[in-house]
């Protein structure tokens, strides 16, 4: 899933028990209990979703327990929001709000079990895939209309794929491209290299709209997953007739229970009812709130204080994504009063450290960074144990074919192994190496920097601390031509496989600016490596050999350092009613939240 501003769109989990929360996690050892979340609870989130057929996509959605209409929820969040077109989505924060305003073909349902499943959206079902999967066939639900009041049709679903080709859509998700153009990394853009904006389609054999209703997806490969892959944030449906290239992300036209009536970028958003959604086409949004007045700026220390205090409009606030800052851990998971409006548990991000291969060209730097790097400082940042655990390597507990490897010692010398990174060091004549370490300008990620400069300085090297805006920092880190030798990253699956870890953020044909491909590792083996397991059609067999091939490359190549799996706790004010986890969004679920009367 996806970037933890996070950058992630999808999570794939299945319920806690209820009140639970999966959340991205940071490392471990943090002290006293995990919040009541354990590795099992992990494990749990590594099950595949079903798909959906007519009857399970039909709305309305079945409604909350004595939920309300009426009254205006508070949303307290950190970062505003850097990208609106759903095209340039990849981040958590964003992928909440977007379940708000934009859909898309599929989605995913949750019951009151907290059983997930695939269903059709705008579409009438999950999809009609041929025998061999190479041919999925969808079509829309009478009665979907953007906020303008016009009707969704086929042409507004091809122009949201075909655009997705564009030089300018750079943040968001590449697999559907990538699946229609049959070819791995960046060259999915030779198929339709200026989208539809000259005037120029897909061709009926790769995209086909026969008429108003349907659309039709053409592979050259079998993709079984495509009803995941859909169900993103990314792939949120844009109206062509409102298509304003760069603007749209600014500016996007609605076709959820909610559009926007203002958005001030780091000041504030205003989200009011969209007239023109009929919940009788949507089986998993509401509409209870008259209005999301959603303050940015406000840190996570800020947020639990305000909801930890339950005054005035704290009774009736929330956050999507902000979670219990560092500071006020232990106290709201002591607190009975507090802990009754929390929740807590896994999310399926890995923090790490990506070093920039085009810069940090010596394997021997890259190791002793490895080595020196304290992961249990981060997790002290971000509260203990509440916040995370330590991370031995790429994949997350929640993800299917997790190991508990560690190969630089992540877990096994939490605090850093700096005599053996200054070792290292000196043997490869490189003490005194001059880098750059950028990070996010936020309370968790300026303590870390701290501890991670005194290691890395106690090892040998000379360290330069830049701070990044966080509204932007994924942009500026996203850039290929960027001048910072290091900088964190997390990342977490789009859906419940390590094919949406692995050549994400380490296939060397997938490096373009706002690739998640951060460190901009190439290794043409280890790319050949991520294609034969992507033709691999046992799941099982195909986890093994991803979490096989993601150590290798984290032992052989070392170009990202895993420091922690996080989780979280978040919290609402005594007035919220609806408060369950989105385990897609890994956060608060904004769609089924009211106002208690």
């Amino acid at each position: 899933m996806s970037r933890f501003r996070m950058r992630t769109a999808r999570v794939s989990v299945v319920g806690l028990a209820a009140g639970a929360l999966i959340l991205t996690g940071c490392s471990s050892g943090g002290g006293g209990d995990a919040g009541g979340v354990s590795k099992d609870d992990a494990a749990k989130q590594q099950v595949k979703y079903d798909f959906g057929d007519a009857k399970a996509s039909t709305g309305p959605a079945a409604p909350v327990k004595g939920a309300k209409k009426g009254g205006t929820l508070t949303v307290y969040q950190r970062d505003s929001f850097a990208h609106l077109d759903p095209a340039q989505m990849y981040v958590s924060d964003e992928g909440a709000m977007s379940t708000l305003i934009h859909r898309r073909l599929t989605t995913y349902k949750r019951d009151n079990a907290g059983k997930y499943t695939v269903v059709g959206d705008l579409a009438k079902d999950s999809g009609q895939p041929s025998a061999d999967k190479r041919t999925w066939k969808y079509e829309l639900k009478d009665g979907i209309k953007w906020e303008d009041g016009t009707p969704i049709t086929s042409k507004d679903i091809r122009h949201t794929f075909e655009r997705q080709f564009a030089p300018f859509i750079s943040e968001g998700p590449v697999y559907v491209q990538q699946w229609l153009a049959g070819k791995s990394g960046t060259g999915y853009r030779k198929l339709l290299p200026d989208g539809p904006f000259k005037g120029k389609h897909l061709p009926d054999k790769v995209l086909e709209t026969p008429d108003d209703k349907t659309i039709v997806f053409h592979f050259k490969d079998p993709q079984p997953d495509l009803p995941y892959a859909l169900g993103m944030a990314g792939y949120a449906a844009v109206q062509e007739k409102g298509d304003t290239k760069e603007k749209y992300d600014k500016k996007p036209v609605s076709s959820g229970p909610y559009k926007i009536a203002s958005f001030k970028s780091g000041k504030s958003m205003k989200l009011v009812r969209n007239t023109e959604w009929d919940p009788k086409t949507d089986a998993v949004r509401h509409q209870y709130p008259d209005a999301h007045n959603i303050q940015f700026g406000v840190s996570f220390e800020a947020s639990t204080k305000r909801l930890v205090s339950d005054s005035a409009e704290n009774k009736t606030a929330v956050s999507y994504t902000n979670q219990v800052d560092a500071s006020s851990m232990q106290s709201v998971r002591s607190d009975p009063k507090v802990k009754k409006r929390s929740l807590a548990g896994y999310q399926p991000y890995v923090g790490k450290i990506s070093l920039n291969m085009d810069r940090l060209k010596d394997k021997r730097v890259r190791q002793a960074i490895a080595y020196a790097l304290p992961a249990q400082s981060l997790v002290q940042a971000f509260g203990g144990s509440g916040g995370g655990e330590l991370a031995g390597n790429y994949l997350s507990p929640t993800v299917a074919g997790h190991t508990e490897s560690d190969p630089y010692g992540k877990v096994k010398s939490p605090q850093g192994d700096v005599k053996k990174a200054k070792r290292i060091l000196k043997e490869a004549g490189k003490t005194g190496t001059k880098i750059t370490f950028a990070y996010q300008n936020a309370p968790e990620w300026q303590d870390y920097s701290i501890a991670a400069k005194d290691n890395l300085k106690k090892a040998g090297f000379n360290v330069q601390l830049k701070d990044i805006v966080t509204d932007t920092y994924y942009d500026q880190i996203g850039k290929i031509k960027n001048k910072y030798d290091m900088y964190h990253s997390s990342w977490g699956a789009d859906w419940p496989s390590a094919s949406t870890v692995v050549p994400p953020t380490l296939d060397g044909r997938q490096v373009q600016d706002g690739a998640a491909n951060y460190s901009h590792y190439n290794n043409p083996k280890m790319n050949k490596e991520m294609d034969r397991i992507s033709k691999i059609k046992n799941a099982d067999t195909a986890a093994k050999e991803w979490a096989k091939l993601s150590d290798k490359i984290l032992k052989e190549d070392v170009p990202d350092v895993p420091l922690m799996y996080y989780k979280q706790i978040q919290l609402y004010g005594s007035q919220v009613g609806g408060a369950v986890v989105n385990d897609v969004t890994s956060s608060i679920d904004p769609t089924q939240l009211y106002i208690k009367k």
